[in-house]
C-alpha cells in the first residue's frame, strides 16, 4: 500500500479499462533502493541496482515506458507521450538518487582510490578501472552502474568526487586530460627527445613515445624511424619510472632484429647488453622460454628447424616418402604439378582483357596469347594446357590443331583445324568455350561450334567434345579420360623423374611454398579435410583446389605425425604450446607493457600469444609499431588484417602515424606512396621526406631488342659500370673522405636472376650488394637497381605468388589483385635514396612501370642502358617503342611494341605524302 511519501504511477483512465494495461508503479522515497510494481494483485519489489536501462516507446495508440533488469524487460503501457517521458525521467532520477546514496555512505573509499592515480600521468581506461578496484563494493557498483549520471548530483557532492571518476563516465574528459598531458610532456622532455638513439625525434615520434593507451598502434612508412621510436618509448617509460624493467617485454620477429634492438637500447641506456633488465626477444624464443620455465627443460626442436632451407628440404622428404608409399597421393601430387600448374580463372574476373592475357600467357606473338605446355607445344588457353599436359602425362599420342579435310553438303572440300586429333583411332576432340547452357562469351561462337559438329557428323568422323563448363565444375579431366577409355586407350603414366625433368623447378618450389604456408594455418587453426574441401568449392578452379586440399592435408598429417613420433616440435608448435601453458595458468606473465616491432608481420598464433599474456593482467598495455605497406610475409603465415583491423582484434586503440621518411628523396617517397595506396585496403598516409625531390630519379631501362632476349646479367653490369664512371666524374660533390663509396643495391624477385653468381663485383666509387626483394627489407642504399620488372609468372608482379589456393586457409583473404606483390614492389622501390633503376623486358614491361608513369609523369625517365634517350618512344604509355608492323592484308603501320598492354598506332605516311611535306 502506498504511503504519503510514495510516488505512484498508473496508466491513463481510458487505458485502465483494459486488463492487459493495468499496472501500478510505486517509488518509495524513504526506501529509494526499491521500486514496487503491481500487475493485478501480484506485487514485485525491484532493486534499483538491477535496473540497467530505461526508455520510452510509441505504440499504436499509447506510449510506454520500458526498463530492463536481469535479462527481463518490463513494459508499462497506456500512457500519453508526456506521461511516459515524465515517468522515465523520474525513474531515472530515482535510480541515481539511490546510487548517490551508496557513494555518500563511503566517501573514504573514493579518497583511497584517488591516491592511486596522479594528475601528472597519462591515463588509459585500464588505469581508471584499476582505481575502481580500490573502491568498496557498494561504491564500485554505483559508479559502474550503466545509468549512473553525475550530472544529477548536487554541485557540492559532485565537486568532492575524484577527478578520474569524471573521466571514467565521460571519455571526452579523459581525452582532454591526455591531450594536455602530451603537450606538457613535449615541453618537459624536449631535451630528452632532442638527443635520443643518436637523433632528434620528430613530433610524431615524440607523441608515440608519450601516449600510453591500453592498445596503441603506430603506423609507419619506409625509413621513418620505427626502431628509433621503439627505443625512445622504452627509454621514456623507464625515465618516468612508469614500469620496472622486468615488467617490460619487447618482441621482434627474428633474432637479428632482436639483437639490433638490444644493441640500440644498451647504447641509449648506457649499459652493457647483458645488463638490460627488460626482456628483448623473439616470439619463438619467448615461447621456448615459457615452456622451459614451466617444464624445467627446453623443448626438443626438430633438427631442421632454423636451418637455411631446412623446412623446404623436410617437406621434400615428406612428399618423396608419401609418393613412394601411397599410390593415391602419388597420383594426386603428379596430377597437381602437371595438369594444374596455375588456376584456371575466367576472363570476367580480371579488370581488363590485357590483365587476363598476361595472366595466362607464356609469351606474346604480335599481340596474340600463347600458353606453354609440357608437350613442347604452345596452346591458346589454360584449359587447353590442362588437356595437353594430361595427355602428355599419360603418354597419349595426339596432334594439336592439325589440318583435317572435310566435305560440306555441296561436296566441296574445307579444311578444319580441330583442337586435338588422336591418330591411333582417328578421333577428333574439340574443346569448346561453351557455358553449361550452351552459350558462349564470344559472338557467334556457339553457331560455329554447331557447324563443326555437323561437319564431323556428315563426314562420319569419330568426334567428342569437352567444354569450359566442365572445366568450371571440375569434371573436365574425368570427361576426357572417359571418352578416351571408351575408345580403347590405355594410359601409361610417365615416371616422376621424367616429370620433374620436364617441369620448371619454380613450379615445384611454388607449390612447396604454398604447402608450407598452408601447413602453418592448418595446424594453428586445427583445420580439417572437410573444412578444406568445403572452402575449395568457393575458389575459381574447383578441381585444382580440391586436388590441392587432399594433397596438403596428407602432407600436413604426415608432418604432424613425424614430429609426434620424434617427440619434437617446430617453431609454430613452440608458440602453440606456450599459449596452452599460459591459458592453463601454469605460467604467470610478469609483463605490464608489451612492445612489438614490425607488427605488419604478425600471424594469428603470435597474436594469440600476445592476447594470452595480456589476459592474465587486465592492465597490461600493448604498443605495436609497423608499416602495413611493407607486409610481405604471407608465405610465412602473417595476416595483414591483424594490422589493418587492429581494433577488431585487440580493442579500442590510439593510432598514431610516422609519415616522415629519412631515406628516399621526395619524388621516390611520394610516387611509391601513391602507388601502394592504389589498393584501398592499405591504411592512408601522407608521406614527406627530409630530402628534396630529385627529378627523374626513377628511371626505366628496356632490355633486349627484336633480335635478342633480355640479358639482365649483362645489362646490370653495364649499368653498374656506367654508374661508377659517372660518380667518379663528380666525386668531389659527394666523397667526404678518402675511400668513401656510395652504396648500390641490385635486387631481384627470384634468386635465379642473381647476376653475380653469389659474389658481387668491386668498383672504385660504389659498394655493390645483391639480393632478393624480400631480403632487402630494412636495408637502404644510395642507388637501387631492380632486375626484370616485367610481366610473367615469375616477373613483377609474380603471377604465381597471388595463388588462390592460399584462400583455402587464410581466414581473411585480400580481394585486391596482387596485393602483396604490390607491397613487395613498394619495399624494393623504397630502398633507394638518390635513384632507382628499373630494368624491364623491352616488350613486356610490368604494369607497375606504367602505373609509376601515370603517377609521376615526366619524372619517370625512360632511357637506354648507356643513358641515352629512348628512340621512337611511345607517346601513350611512355615505356614502349613505336615500331613498324604489318596487317593481315600486308599493309604497314607503326604501333607500340607493348601490345596488347598498349594499343597505340599511327599510319605510315605514303611516299607522295612525304614528298609533299618536304
Amino acid at each position: 500500500m502506498a504511503s504519503a511519501t510514495d510516488r505512484v504511477y498508473r496508466p491513463g483512465l481510458l487505458a485502465g479499462l483494459f486488463p492487459t494495461l493495468r499496472w501500478e508503479l510505486v517509488l518509495d522515497l524513504k526506501r529509494n533502493g526499491t521500486v514496487r510494481l503491481f500487475r493485478g494483485d501480484v506485487p514485485a519489489e525491484l532493486a534499483c541496482l538491477d535496473i540497467t536501462s530505461i526508455s520510452t516507446a510509441k505504440g499504436w495508440i499509447w506510449h510506454a515506458v520500458e526498463f530492463s533488469m536481469g535479462g527481463q524487460t518490463f513494459k508499462l503501457g497506456g500512457l500519453s507521450h508526456q506521461s511516459a517521458e515524465q515517468l522515465a525521467a523520474e525513474l531515472y532520477t530515482f535510480v541515481n538518487s539511490h546510487l548517490f546514496g551508496l557513494i555518500d555512505q563511503d566517501r573514504a573509499s573514493l579518497l583511497k582510490a584517488n591516491s592511486g592515480l596522479r594528475r601528472d600521468q597519462y591515463l588509459a581506461r585500464s588505469d581508471l578501472d584499476r582505481a575502481i578496484t580500490l573502491l568498496s563494493p557498494n561504491v564500485s557498483l554505483a559508479v559502474r552502474h550503466p545509468l549512473f549520471d553525475p550530472e544529477l548530483m548536487p554541485d557540492t557532492f559532485r565537486a568532492a568526487l575524484p577527478h578520474w571518476l569524471g573521466m571514467l563516465l565521460s571519455p571526452g574528459l579523459r581525452h582532454e586530460h591526455n591531450d594536455a598531458f602530451v603537450a606538457a610532456e613535449h615541453a618537459a622532455f624536449r631535451a630528452f627527445f632532442d638527443d635520443l638513439d643518436g637523433r632528434s625525434l620528430s613530433l610524431q615520434q615524440r607523441e608515440a613515445c608519450i601516449r600510453l593507451e591500453d592498445n596503441n598502434l603506430l603506423v609507419a612508412c619506409a625509413g621513418s624511424g620505427k626502431s628509433a621510436t621503439m627505443v625512445g618509448k622504452l627509454a621514456y617509460v623507464l625515465e618516468k619510472k612508469l614500469y620496472r624493467p622486468d615488467e617490460i617485454l619487447l618482441l621482434a620477429f627474428n633474432k637479428s632484429a632482436a639483437d639490433e634492438l638490444k644493441s640500440r637500447i644498451a647504447k641509449q641506456l648506457e649499459v652493457e647488453e647483458g645488463a638490460i633488465e627488460c626482456r628483448v626477444t623473439t616470439f619463438h624464443a619467448l615461447g621456448r622460454g615459457i615452456i622451459q620455465e614451466v617444464t624445467g627443460r627446453p623443448p626438443q626442436l626438430a633438427n631442421w628447424v632454423g636451418h637455411p632451407a631446412g623446412e623446404a628440404k623436410h617437406l621434400d622428404v615428406i612428399i618423396s616418402s608419401l609418393f613412394e608409399s601411397d599410390q593415391e597421393f602419388a597420383d594426386l601430387w603428379t596430377e597437381l604439378l602437371v595438369v594444374h600448374p596455375k588456376a584456371d580463372i575466367a576472363p570476367q574476373y580480371f579488370d581488363r582483357q590485357a590483365d587476363y592475357d598476361r595472366y595466362i600467357a607464356a609469351q606474346f606473338h604480335d599481340g596474340k596469347v600463347t600458353v606453354g605446355t609440357l608437350a613442347d607445344l604452345y596452346v591458346k588457353s589454360l584449359q587447353e594446357q590442362k588437356i595437353t599436359n594430361w595427355l602428355w602425362l599419360n603418354s597419349v599420342d595426339f596432334e594439336y590443331e592439325t589440318q583435317v579435310a572435310v566435305e560440306d553438303e555441296n561436296g566441296e572440300t574445307r579444311h578444319l583445324h580441330p583442337d586435338f586429333y588422336y591418330p591411333q583411332t582417328g578421333t577428333i576432340h574439340e574443346h569448346f568455350a561453351l557455358n553449361a547452357d550452351g552459350t558462349s562469351p564470344f559472338a557467334d561462337y556457339a553457331i560455329h561450334a554447331e557447324a563443326k559438329r555437323q561437319s564431323y557428323s556428315l563426314n562420319e568422323i569419330d568426334f567428342f567434345e569437352t567444354t569450359s563448363a566442365q572445366a568450371s565444375d571440375g569434371t573436365l579431366i574425368n570427361v576426357l579420360k572417359a571418352a578416351l577409355t571408351e575408345r580403347g586407350y590405355v594410359f601409361k603414366r610417365r615416371g616422376y623423374s621424367e616429370i620433374k625433368k620436364a617441369l620448371k623447378p619454380v613450379v615445384i618450389e611454388h607449390y612447396h611454398k604454398i604447402i608450407s604456408t598452408c601447413i602453418k594455418h592448418i595446424r594453428a587453426r586445427h583445420l580439417t579435410l572437410d573444412a578444406l574441401l568445403e572452402q575449395a568449392k568457393t575458389l575459381h578452379d574447383k578441381a585444382r583446389a580440391e586436388l590441392f586440399a587432399r594433397v596438403v592435408w596428407a602432407i600436413s598429417r604426415e608432418y604432424s605425425k613425424r614430429l609426434e613420433r620424434a617427440k619434437e616440435i617446430d617453431f609454430d608448435s613452440m608458440i602453440a604450446d606456450a599459449i596452452g601453458l599460459i591459458e592453463s595458468g601454469q605460467y604467470q606473465s610478469p609483463y605490464s607493457l608489451i612492445l612489438i616491432d614490425e607488427f605488419q608481420d604478425i600471424s594469428e598464433p603470435r597474436a594469440n600469444l600476445t592476447k594470452a599474456l595480456r589476459q592474465q593482467n587486465s592492465s597490461c598495455k600493448l604498443f605495436a609499431v609497423g608499416d602495413d605497406w611493407q607486409s610481405i610475409y604471407r608465405f610465412a603465415g602473417s595476416d595483414i588484417s591483424l594490422f589493418t583491423q587492429f581494433e577488431d582484434h585487440f580493442g579500442q586503440a590510439w593510432t598514431g602515424r610516422l609519415e616522415q621518411t629519412y631515406r628516399c628523396n621526395q619524388l621516390i617517397a611520394e610516387t611509391a606512396a601513391d602507388f601502394v595506396q592504389r589498393n584501398p585496403a592499405q591504411l592512408k598516409k601522407s608521406v614527406r621526406s627530409n630530402r628534396d625531390a630529385i627529378p627523374r630519379s626513377i628511371r626505366v631501362i628496356p632490355v633486349g631488342d627484336k633480335e635478342t632476349k633480355p640479358d639482365y646479367t649483362q645489362a646490370c653490369h653495364a649499368l653498374l659500370e656506367r654508374l661508377d664512371a659517372g660518380l667518379g666524374n663528380v666525386a668531389e660533390q659527394w666523397r667526404t673522405q678518402p675511400g668513401h663509396k656510395l652504396k648500390a643495391l641490385v635486387l631481384w624477385r627470384y634468386n635465379r636472376l642473381d647476376p653475380f653468381a653469389g659474389k658481387a663485383p668491386s668498383f672504385e666509387n660504389i659498394e655493390v650488394a645483391g639480393m632478393s626483394f624480400h631480403r632487402a627489407k630494412g636495408l637502404e642504399a644510395d642507388y637501387v637497381i631492380l632486375l626484370d620488372v616485367s610481366e610473367g609468372d615469375y616477373g613483377v608482379p609474380s603471377q604465381i605468388e597471388d595463388d588462390e589456393l592460399l584462400n583455402l586457409v587464410i581466414p581473411r583473404p585480400e580481394p585486391y589483385a596482387y596485393a602483396e606483390e604490390r607491397r613487395l614492389f613498394y619495399v624494393a622501390l623504397t630502398r633507394a635514396s638518390r635513384a632507382v633503376y628499373l630494368l624491364a623486358h623491352h616488350r613486356q614491361s610490368s604494369r607497375y612501370i606504367r602505373e609509376l608513369c601515370d603517377i609521376a609523369g615526366d619524372d619517370v625517365g625512360v632511357e637506354t642502358i648507356d643513358g641515352s634517350p629512348l628512340q621512337d618512344q611511345c607517346p601513350d604509355c611512355k615505356i614502349g617503342q613505336v615500331v613498324q608492323k604489318s596487317t593481315k592484308t600486308g599493309s604497314f603501320f607503326r604501333g607500340c611494341n607493348q601490345l596488347p598492354t598498349c594499343r597505340y598506332s599511327e599510319n605510315i605516311p605514303s611516299k607522295a605524302t612525304r614528298r609533299r611535306s618536304s
